[in-house]
């Protein structure tokens, strides 16, 4: 054992760093000679240490710290250790614990024992050096201080979007002095059946960040804030969230140079640091990272006791360390870059780019891979998760040199994991290198996919484009064409027409063209083909008329959304008709352009509101439209002899029932009115009027229906009806 007079052996002048955190980025690297330690420091006691498991761990009489790399030279653990009488750990000095190659490394893992370490309250990372062949892929630097992969706390800024302290250095933590967290006796996952979920597509912070959300400032746009909002989601009708990443992400990562986006706040958090550590500035209160684990677990909690499940949107395809031209070195560049990335052999190692964001993970190389599991079953063993869905998850079906892979591992490894066994997955089956997997993502029969055809089929339609009649017909079937092979079943499809990126469904029926100036890109970013109708005007407008056409389709998108066959998903704010002003890219502002509306809901609680909550319990009360298998003939009549009408934008149909509840559907996407002969309805039975979306509200929901339907029904154009065969 060693103290710390004799651990800098063989580091001589440049690279000895005295840190202080908080330093702006530019500055956090100080190239000169580090100081005696003081005889205050503390004496520790360093043994070799344990190759597994990865990260900080702790051990008999101290903590161990293992980290892979296989390709470095020299790695170097820095330690922020808390200062007698100071109980501010970010203003303590870094001290350097130099790893022997021949006693502190097992293979390509690197580690050390370090005895009577504080068990909280110490800040690490790693100063790594290694080859500087750029052509081989490698982009070492032994001066950055380097985030642990393995980290499952991380400490940095603590207020978000604090721009007071845009240049913090994020580091690991731990906590091994906390109790364990108390689930509770009568605490128990929802569990629900992927064919029940209701799926709430929602930012955490943008939920409740609004001054309208009513909360205390110290709450809102956390975790916490969640948790005061779950009355609103039960009264919409929701069982699942999806949340939008919550891995640590740096919201302020366009401010680090001057450039037309640096006006901007991530507020999505597509940009993950850290796949182990909950987003620190969701705590409340500026907490940091220990209150931002606990309150994560309180959310989970509070959602679950009120039966929602919760899903993570998990971005394993790329990291927030940018590309070659703006590099971003935290964590993975500089520990191994041509493990943890796609590099091109033949372009000068150049990164591969996937993902649209300048780099891509290697998620098919063995440590990489298991590295992905690793973080997922943490999330589902510590946090008690109920599922996830993958961003740009055709990446993770490309081999180490980005060629598509018929069996991916880490995919097979997902579907067919012990831990993850009970997880929803979803994949979001396309990427920015082209590879559209949509109805072909390898699957195990496991996995779910983001449904890109369904979305595309049912805009066309509703908004009126010709020729969509049978297409639309098989999405809402439960698009069998894509999802009936093998042991596929309908809510294999998430069916959705509205998400995060793209415009929000009100924007969806106001605007023909993407408004993303505000963004810095000169309007080249975000889609161009939207495939929405304005209705008549581009954009706010007092014409009644048109908002009342507006109105009307926005519940038609619902209604088909809701009827539809497989697992729908909602966006945050489209029950009260949230806008971004024409804006299809909003990721980078913290402002109500994303921020949910609370005002504007309760402006919409009778009508607007009502509607979607009605049609989602709807849904959750009717089997006939969460079938577990696929529509057979004895299911489904189609009222229609003339498929092949190219002009045709009429669709009518009614799906069987066993106990006779059967239902009528028809959609209307012409600009006049059609006149239906009603069918039969079951024995006994006669049509009620459940929707009528020309009505006014309440009219255009009657949960109970509406009796007196004849032999005939005008619907109006752009316009939708559901009837239920009633005793």
């Amino acid at each position: 054992m060693v103290n710390t007079e004799n651990v800098r052996r063989g580091d001589s002048g440049t690279h000895k760093t005295a840190y202080v955190y908080g330093r702006r980025a530019e500055e956090r690297v100080l190239e000169q000679e580090a100081p005696e330690m003081s005889e205050t420091s503390p004496s520790l006691k360093l043994f070799p240490g344990q190759a597994y498991p990865l990260g900080v761990s702790e051990v008999e009489n101290g903590i161990n710290f293992a980290v892979f790399s296989q390709h470095a030279t020299s790695v170097t653990l820095c330690l922020s250790l808390p200062e007698s009488g100071n109980d501010d750990i970010t203003e303590s000095r870094m001290v350097d614990l130099r790893l022997d190659r021949d006693v502190n490394r097992t293979g390509n893992i690197w580690h050390i024992h370090i005895e009577d370490l504080p068990r909280s309250n110490v800040l690490y990372g790693y100063r790594i050096d290694g080859p500087q062949g750029w052509h081989q892929g490698h982009r070492f630097d032994g001066r950055t201080v380097l985030i642990d992969p393995y980290a499952k706390l991380i400490e940095g800024r603590r207020i978000f979007g604090d721009v007071s302290s845009k240049g913090s250095k994020m580091l690991g933590t731990y906590d091994f002095d906390g109790l364990p967290f108390d689930w509770g006796e009568n605490y128990k996952r929802p569990k629900i059946p992927e064919k029940d979920l209701v799926i709430y597509e929602m930012n955490v912070r943008a939920f409740t960040a609004d001054e309208s959300s009513g909360l205390h400032p110290n709450i809102r746009g956390s975790y916490l804030g969640v948790i005061e909002k779950i009355p609103h989601l039960l009264e919409l009708g929701i069982n699942a969230v999806e949340l939008l990443p919550v891995f640590e992400f740096d919201e302020l990562e366009f401010q680090r140079r001057p450039n037309p986006r640096d006006h901007l706040i991530n507020t999505w958090g597509y940009s993950t640091i850290n796949f182990f550590a909950p987003m620190s500035r969701y705590a409340s209160a500026g907490g940091g990272p220990v209150h931002a684990s606990r309150e994560f677990k309180e959310m989970v909690k509070a959602l679950h006791n009120a039966g929602i499940e919760v899903i993570l949107d998990v971005v394993y395809n790329h990291t927030n360390e940018a590309d070659d031209v703006n590099p971003y070195t935290t964590s993975f560049r500089g520990i191994d870059n041509k493990v943890y990335y796609m590099v091109d052999p033949n372009n000068n190692g150049q990164l591969l780019n996937f993902s649209g964001c300048g780099n891509t993970l290697n998620c098919n190389h063995p440590v990489v891979m298991e590295l992905i599991l690793d973080s997922l079953r943490h999330w589902v063993v510590e946090y008690h998760v109920d599922g996830f869905r993958f961003d740009l998850a055709s990446v993770l079906c490309r081999g180490t040199d980005g060629s598509p892979l018929n069996a991916p591992p880490l995919v097979r490894a997902i579907a067919k994991d012990g831990i993850l066994s009970r997880c929803k997955i979803i994949a979001e089956p396309w990427d920015c290198g082209g590879l559209y997997l949509v109805g072909q993502f390898p699957n195990w029969d496991r996995w779910a996919e983001w449904n890109g055809k369904y979305r595309d089929d049912v805009r066309r339609f509703i908004k009126g484009d010709i020729g969509m009649k049978g297409s639309f017909a098989t999405r809402v079937a439960g698009s069998a064409d894509l999802y009936k092979v093998n042991k596929r079943k309908p809510y294999h499809s998430v069916n959705f027409v509205i998400a995060h990126d793209g415009f929000t469904l009100y924007d969806l029926v106001s605007y023909n063209f993407k408004h993303n100036d505000a963004n810095g890109e000169g309007g080249n970013d975000g889609s161009n083909d939207n495939l929405s109708w304005n209705c008549g005007y581009e954009g706010e407008t007092g014409d009644t008329t048109i908002k009342g056409l507006r109105s009307r389709q926005m519940k038609n998108f619902h209604l088909a959304l809701m009827i539809s066959q497989g697992t729908p998903m909602m966006l945050m704010g489209d029950e009260y008709g949230h806008t971004r002003y024409g804006n299809n890219n909003s990721y980078g502002h913290d402002t109500s352009i994303n921020h949910f509306q609370w005002e504007q809901l309760d402006a919409m609680k009778s009508n607007h509101f009502r509607f979607f909550s009605e049609m989602i319990k709807f849904r959750k009360s009717c089997c006939a439209l969460r079938r577990e298998s696929f529509l057979g003939k004895n299911d489904v009549t189609w009222h229609e002899d003339n498929w092949d009408n190219y002009e045709s934008k009429f669709l009518a149909f009614t799906l069987h029932d066993n106990n006779g509840g059967d239902l009528y559907i028809a959609l209307n996407a012409h600009d006049s009115f059609v006149k239906v002969a009603m069918p039969s309805p079951p024995q006994n039975r006669h049509w009620y009027r459940v929707v009528d979306t020309n009505l006014k509200s309440p009219e255009d929901f009657v949960p109970e229906g509406v009796p007196g339907i004849g032999g005939a029904y005008s619907v109006a154009p752009y316009s939708s009806i559901l009837l239920e065969a009633k005793l």
